[in-house]
Order: C-alpha cells, then sequence, then structure tokens
C-alpha cells in the first residue's frame, strides 16, 4: 500500500457481533479448531424446532455484520433483538441476509420471491450459479430450502426471532459477560498500536497474521473485535467507501469452552504442527512466500488439500496470508509464533 493514501480509522464495539459469529462457529466448528461434542451440547440447550432454524439460517446468511454495525448502542444481544423485533416479520431475513456485497440481481430475485410468496426454477438456477461462483455449491434440497424460506420470509422472521432469543437465554446472555472485558482490553489494546503503525502493519498485527496488498477506493476502515473470530477476520464492505472490518480478540491464554485451562492458541498451534505436510510447507514458506498453486507443485498434492493444511496453519496464527490484487493468496511463514509456540508450551507446564 506504499504511495496510497491509507483509509480512515474508526472504532467499533459491540457483543452482537459475536452473537452471530458464535452461532456460525458452533454450527462449524472443526473449521474453528473447536471440540464439536461441546458445539453439540452448547446447541442442544436449544429446543430442536428453535434449532433447527438456527442451523437452517446459516444457509440463508452467515454473519451480518453490516446489520450490526448499524445498532443502536451498547450493540449488545438485547439491543439486536430488540431491533429484530422492531421490524416487520417479512422484512427481517433482508435486513439480515441483504448488503452492498450482495450482487444487485441477486438482491432483485430474493425480494421478488419474497414479495412473491413463491419461486420457480430460474430463480433456483440463479441460486445456485451464485454459489458455484462462491466455490461452495450445496445440495439442490438445500437450494430448495433456501428458496422456501424466501418465500415465506414473514413465517421465517417469526421463528428466527424466538429462536436467537431463545439462544441468547440460554448461552449467550452469560457468554457476554465472560467475553466483555477481553473486547474491552482488545480495543485499547488496538488503539494504542494504531499510534504507531501505520494501516497495513496494524491490520496484519490484529489479525495474526492477514495483510492486504492494496485496499483500493476504500477512505475508512472500521475495525471491531470478535472473541469468537479469532484468529480469522471478518470484513464487509458498508458502502460509500468504507470498509467493516472485524478482528479476533481472544487473549493467547484463553480458550473458546468457558473453563478450558488449556488455551486455544496453544493447542491449535501444537495440533497444526503435529503433522509432516504442514512442516514441509512451513519449511518452503520458510524459504519464500508462495501460492497454493505453487505449493500445490512442489508438494504434488490436490490443491484442495493444500488449501486444507493452510486453513489449519492461518487458524493456528502460523502463515502470513497477503491478499494481492486479484484475488490471489500468497502465504509465508510467521516465524514468531513458531518460536512462541514453544515458550507458551513452557509457561503452561511450569504454572
Amino acid at each position: 500500500m506504499e504511495g496510497e493514501t491509507q483509509p480512515i480509522l474508526s472504532w467499533d464495539r459491540g457483543t452482537a457481533y459475536d452473537l452471530f459469529v458464535s452461532l456460525h462457529v458452533l454450527h462449524e466448528p472443526n473449521k474453528f479448531g473447536l471440540r464439536g461434542s461441546w458445539a453439540a451440547g452448547v446447541r442442544s440447550r436449544v429446543a430442536s424446532g428453535e434449532r433447527e432454524i438456527l442451523e437452517e439460517s446459516q444457509h440463508l446468511f452467515t454473519l451480518p455484520m453490516h446489520w450490526v454495525h448499524g445498532l443502536p448502542d451498547p450493540k449488545d444481544g438485547e439491543a439486536a433483538l430488540r431491533t429484530l423485533e422492531a421490524l416487520d416479520p417479512k422484512d427481517r431475513l433482508p435486513a439480515l441476509a441483504i448488503s452492498v456485497e450482495t450482487p444487485p440481481q441477486l438482491a432483485e430475485i430474493l425480494l421478488s420471491i419474497s414479495e412473491r410468496g413463491s419461486w420457480d426454477d430460474s430463480d433456483l438456477e440463479v441460486l445456485r450459479e451464485r454459489f458455484k461462483e462462491k466455490g461452495h455449491p450445496p445440495r439442490s434440497k438445500t437450494l430448495k430450502a433456501v428458496l422456501d424460506y424466501w418465500a415465506h420470509a414473514d413465517e421465517f422472521g417469526e421463528r428466527y426471532v424466538e429462536a436467537l432469543r431463545s439462544y441468547h437465554q440460554v448461552f449467550f446472555a452469560e457468554e457476554e459477560t465472560r467475553i466483555r472485558p477481553a473486547l474491552q482490553d482488545s480495543l485499547e489494546h488496538a488503539r494504542n498500536l494504531a499510534k504507531e503503525m501505520d494501516v497495513p502493519e496494524l491490520v496484519e498485527e490484529l489479525s495474526q497474521g492477514l495483510h492486504f496488498e492494496s485496499l483500493p477506493g476504500f477512505t475508512e476502515l472500521i475495525l471491531a473485535p470478535s472473541y469468537w473470530s479469532t484468529p480469522l477476520v471478518i470484513f464487509n464492505e458498508l458502502g460509500q467507501r468504507r470498509m467493516l472490518l472485524v478482528y479476533g480478540a481472544r487473549p493467547a491464554d484463553a480458550s473458546l469452552v468457558p473453563g478450558e485451562i488449556v488455551p486455544d492458541a496453544l493447542l491449535l498451534a501444537l495440533k497444526a504442527l503435529a503433522d509432516p505436510t504442514r512442516l514441509r510447507i512451513l519449511r518452503y514458506l520458510a524459504a519464500q512466500p508462495l501460492t497454493p498453486a505453487q505449493l500445490s507443485r512442489r508438494l504434488r498434492l490436490r490443491a484442495p488439500t493444500v488449501i486444507h493444511h493452510l486453513n489449519t496453519l492461518r487458524l493456528a496464527g502460523l502463515v502470513h496470508v497477503t491478499l494481492e490484487t486479484g484475488g490471489e493468496r500468497r502465504y509465508a511463514i510467521r516465524s514468531e509464533t513458531v518460536g512462541t509456540t514453544f515458550t507458551h508450551l513452557q509457561e503452561y507446564l511450569e504454572e
């Protein structure tokens, strides 16, 4: 980003970000290194019908960070629930699912389905193509279920708010109390870092290894901490040349599972290192930054396999990833994290 005008930094906070992130993590625990049995136990606290709608909602929208950003302060779970409840039930799904990043054609079709109360094969084909572009095409049964929910958006709106309130009551209200101090500490730490670092360095530090080659056209970057997303980041365009970046804020000595004494960062790093293919990847990356395609050729492995290993290393904070202009990703080793892993292990054993 040398030579470019850097975007203005703004700050945001609120546990409502983690309200939605936590639901995503609980439904995709393997992607976040979370113990599946514990995630299933949390989900089981919600009644079966409400549990079903929360699971189905993951196909309708994943992380409505754009919507959370627009909530009134203090942007906690109650603020999110009150704001949703104030909306007409049929307007709740569009509010959560459609943002400035939604392709106009797709948004137009989904809103039309909601208005008509029905869908046809041409709508199904558009939705299928959209998921193909994202690289995760679901089964036709899932796509049809998504369209059915849009055709009955009012019913979904009623059921979803009830399910979300139940989840908040049985789990997340207590979780908010636990994570709020960490979010506050992280925000203060980030603000102090911003006095010493330029924007690219700050983003890389807060995201534990994500580097943007450029942020073309953005005049404002809004940073918000999230306990549950650590160490990954979520970024959304907000319109008017503004970007929201939700970064991981869980301390290195903490765990997602309340009461767990083994820190997540240590456990994920040791698991990532306990694999010969990932050790070979780190050895290559120690010599020079490489793309997944370049690693695939050197390792003689299929690209999806290499990407899986890179995702594991990224989750453990052991690699940098640079998002280059054009969408290419280039990885490099985070030597400092490799070194501190064993320091943290020694400290853990001596506590």
